[in-house]
């Protein structure tokens, strides 16, 4: 399961994700990361039945999680399945059925945006 995590750095430059995974013995696999002397943001991925115990701990340790089940939206009114997605995605999340349908596989997005300014129809966008 995607959990998008924000946090501020003004309380101490605590490491929230080692925290977590030394109190729940949940392995964390980090997809995407920024952080800066201020804050940071997160993506991160946790196994489903581990999800909520890890976003209590790291809610308790002072960040804000966000379950993210549908990462990349696809407007089926402006898709016009030309693939242009496909091809700069780096995850594979989108591809084409046997009848060459676009399909998305939004369980691997790592909410990049390629996808997004690909798009030639403005068909897709991402949660942030």
């Amino acid at each position: 399961m995607k959990l998008l995590v924000t946090f501020s750095r003004k309380g101490g430059h605590e490491p929230v994700i080692a925290r977590t995974v030394k109190e729940t013995g949940v392995l964390i696999n980090v997809e995407r990361a920024h952080i800066d002397s201020h804050a940071g943001e997160v993506l991160i991925d946790v196994p489903e039945e581990s999800a909520e115990q890890v976003c209590r701990s790291m809610r308790e340790a002072g960040a804000n999680v966000k379950v993210l089940e549908d990462a990349v939206i696809r407007d089926q009114n402006e898709c016009i399945d030309c693939g242009a997605c496909v091809s700069v995605c780096p995850q594979d999340v989108f591809a084409f059925d046997e009848d060459w349908h676009l399909q998305l596989h939004g369980e691997r997005c790592v909410l990049c945006g390629k996808c997004v300014v690909a798009c030639p129809h403005n068909a897709l966008s991402i949660l942030e």
